[in-house]
């Protein structure tokens, strides 16, 4: 393959390319690759060899922002087949063909038919291919090739962060920077000039400057001061084609302001100032203001003020008002106009932040002088104590002197004064004040348990004149008198256990008492004397306040009494002493060994001691058991009719079996025991009570006679008899169990029923060191011994 041109050739197209691109000439040219030919050589054979076809291609170039009316040319395509007989039709495809790109399917020449924006696309991809015209097939392989929109300088710099703000301090050097901005082209930067940008300053010389490739703002000026000018607009330029004429600019804003340092010093606007301030200012009052002026802003302007001297350093004093940046003046003692007329002070304003860099502009403080007259005003009384603190006793008479307030006039004119209570509570109407003296009296009768204080105020004016009024406060402080009767703290429950031995303490009281402690804290227990020795208990004190209750006797028995009282007599230590009687409630209770209370009521126990729970237990469950037995046994009793005779051949006796056990001898509703136990005793007979005979008995009255001769025997044959006749009683015999012994004898009885009476000097203490085996029984007999002691 030839190529007969410079051009790069590509083996499957030929691109016809501009001239300036081809020789640099001002035509369009094309390029041809010639087709591979066989040769003859001598004594050799005729070698045909396949032919080469291919495109001549190179990059098409079209200008952007074409405005003629033609179609731009572009450039030609040629296949090295085409033999100029138009057989051979040539295609174009890829990016824009047949809209933007046109191809003349003969030629072979391509034009563009629209304007082209290079900022919006810069290249096109398409695909060139020959093929026979006749056959339809291709002549060649598709290839690729480029179009290119070459760049025009159409796109002015642009600044996109534009307008700009920005801040410098005041006093900066020279060439100091402030800010970069920056400018962008869309040109092509890469050919020619469109985009490259130049920099100038339009507006703002000459106290900035801005480099004119980088785009940096500085300043240009030395020292310069925001006080006296604090804001600049600094407009910049941006211009393409190096600046060149011809070329596009843009152009921004700059908005610069210099912010403050601290270089002005403050300064009072006058070295002598004078203030009048009336000697009824109130201490701590603020009584004037003054200001040193800085022309500095924020925290370089703040200020502080004090008094660096002067004879009223120790009278007034100076604070800073940290939002006016003012000095309050206020007073810290009172003002008397008649003992000083005028203070002189020397007061200094300094800046409490300094920038040293500017030192040499100071000093950063000012010194002036203020003058203070004191203004002359006609003052209110005044008491000679700020407070008063008075006593009086309680129950103390009405009109009864409580003390003495006291003022005067501080005025020259001294005038006399004139004093009252201000009624503005009710405590205020328990007093009176005498208006000429200022004697407090009492106006009612005090008890200090009830209120042991009082706050009245008290006011003095001038005669001469009312309206200037003083107050003071005045406290009463009501004293004690013993007028209360001591009593017992609280509601004691003293319990005494059954085995407690002599001696024992069971309980220890205290008192209280409503008086204060001079008259109530002493007290002093003691029994009432007027009363017979108690057997029982006795009291000591203890001398501390408290008392202890002790017993006096070995055992107590909750079943002979189980409630004792004890009057106590209680007496404080005032002046004079008083004293009040209190009863304790003493109950008896069981108790265990180790003095755990185990009950108080009076009952009888039902287990000994010494027996655990369980054996408890199985005691209530026998119990129950034989209770299940015997109210089984009486159910089958009672369901079996037996026959009032049990046997026919048995006519000895008529013995009826019946389940009516009585109700025993506390049964007196049915029988007389009275008349059965001594017959002697009984004046008349008498009937059952229970049932109403139909007949009369056989004998209605005895005389005392025979009642007295009567034989035992012969009295229960009366009564049997009368049994077996009267028709109302059941037809059985009952047995009746006497407990009558006859006529006394000279042997004496040897029943036990009347042991109980008989007195023994037998001690039976020791039954108590046998064990629990036998506490019952020691309880007992302890018990029979409190009887008889009682």
């Amino acid at each position: 393959m030839r190529i007969t041109s410079t051009s790069c050739i590509c083996p499957v197209l030929v691109c016809l390319c501009f001239v300036q691109r081809c020789y640099g000439a001002a035509h369009h040219g094309s390029i041809k690759v010639t087709r591979n030919q066989t040769k003859h050589i001598e004594g050799e054979t005729e070698v045909h060899h396949r032919p080469k076809r291919g495109w001549v291609w190179n990059q098409f170039f079209v200008l952007e922002e074409h405005m003629g009316p033609d179609p731009q040319y572009v450039g030609k395509l040629h296949s090295n087949s085409d033999k100029g007989d138009g057989s051979v039709k040539y295609i174009l495809t890829g990016e824009g063909a047949g809209t933007i790109f046109i191809i003349d399917d003969t030629t072979g020449d391509i034009h563009s038919t629209k304007s082209l924006d290079r900022e919006q696309k810069t290249h096109y991809v398409l695909h060139a291919q020959a093929i026979d015209r006749r056959t339809n097939k291709p002549l060649e392989p598709e290839s690729e090739f480029i179009i290119k929109v070459q760049d025009i300088n159409d796109n002015a710099p642009k600044f996109t962060d534009g307008p700009y703000i920005v801040t410098v301090p005041e006093m900066s050097e020279m060439g100091t920077s402030v800010l970069q901005v920056t400018a962008t082209d869309a040109d092509d930067p890469t050919y020619g000039n469109s985009a490259r940008v130049v920099y100038s300053i339009l507006q703002g010389q000459p106290y900035f400057s801005v480099d004119p490739k980088t785009g940096v703002i500085r300043t240009a000026l030395h020292n310069m001061d925001r006080e006296a000018r604090e804001h600049y607009s600094v407009v910049i330029q941006a211009k393409d084609m190096a600046g060149q004429v011809g070329g596009l600019s843009g152009s921004t804003t700059v908005n610069i302001t210099l912010t403050d340092v601290n270089d002005n010093p403050p300064r009072f606007p006058q070295k002598h100032y004078q203030l009048y301030v009336p000697e009824s200012a109130q201490v701590g009052s603020a009584v004037g203001k003054i200001k040193a002026n800085d022309a500095d802003t924020g925290s370089n302007a703040d200020m502080k003020y004090t008094i660096i001297n002067g004879d009223g350093s120790g009278v007034f004093s100076i604070s800073t008002d940290k939002e006016t940046r003012e000095g309050i003046l206020s007073l810290r003692k009172p003002l008397n106009y008649e003992k000083k007329k005028s203070y002189t002070l020397n007061i200094e304003g300094a800046n409490t932040h300094v920038d040293f860099r500017f030192s040499h502009l100071g000093p950063f403080k000012d010194v002036t002088m203020l003058k203070v007259i004191v203004g002359d005003v006609d003052e209110p009384p005044l008491f000679t104590m700020p407070s008063y603190v008075m006593e009086v006793y309680e129950n103390a008479k009405i009109g009864t002197p409580v003390g003495t307030v006291t003022a005067h006039d501080p005025d020259a004119a001294n005038s006399l004064v004139r004093y009252f209570i201000d009624h503005n509570t009710e405590e205020d109407r328990y007093f009176t004040i005498d208006a000429s003296t200022g004697t407090i009296k009492t106006a009612k009768i005090f008890d200090r348990e009830e209120t042991p204080w009082y706050n009245i105020t008290v006011a003095a004016s001038e005669i001469d004149n009312p309206g200037l009024v003083s107050h003071v406060p005045v406290g009463v402080r009501i004293l004690d008198v013993n007028d209360n009767l001591p009593e017992l703290a609280r509601d004691y429950d003293v319990v005494v256990c059954e085995n407690t031995k002599p001696g024992q303490v069971i309980q220890t009281i205290t008192a209280t008492d409503k008086d204060n402690s001079a008259n109530g804290a002493r007290f002093h227990f003691s029994l009432d004397e007027g009363l017979s020795l108690n057997p029982n208990f006795t009291l000591r004190n203890n001398e501390d306040n408290t008392a202890s209750i002790l017993t006096r006797r070995r055992r107590y028995s909750r079943t002979t009494q189980d409630i004792y009282y004890l009057p106590v007599l209680i007496s404080d230590g005032g002046v004079p002493p008083l004293s009040s009687s209190s009863t304790l409630t003493i109950r008896v209770c069981a108790c265990e060994r180790d003095g755990r209370v185990r009950t108080c009521h009076a009952e009888a126990f039902l287990s000994s001691a010494g027996l655990s729970t369980g054996a408890l237990i199985a005691i209530l469950l026998c119990v129950v058991i034989l209770l299940a037995i015997v109210v089984l046994f009486i159910t089958l009793r009672r369901s079996k009719k037996e026959p009032l005779i049990i046997s026919e051949e048995d006519v000895r006796e008529n013995v009826v079996t019946y389940d009516d056990e009585g109700g025993g001898e506390e049964d007196t509703e049915a029988f007389d025991i009275t008349a059965l136990r001594n017959p002697s005793a009984a004046e008349e007979l008498k009937y059952r009570r229970d049932v109403r005979p139909e007949v009369k008995p056989l004998s209605r009255h005895h005389p005392s006679s025979s009642l007295d001769s009567i034989d035992v025997q012969e009295f229960i044959k009366q009564r049997l008899a009368e049994a077996d006749l009267d028709p109302s009683v059941p037809p059985y015999d009952s047995l009746q169990t006497y407990a009558y012994e006859g006529h006394r004898s000279e042997a004496g009885s040897i029943s036990s029923l009347d042991s109980a009476t008989t007195h023994s000097d037998q001690d039976y203490n020791y039954l108590g060191d046998w064990g629990p085996e036998f506490k019952k029984l020691a309880e007992l007999y302890g018990e029979i011994e409190s009887e008889r002691t009682t």
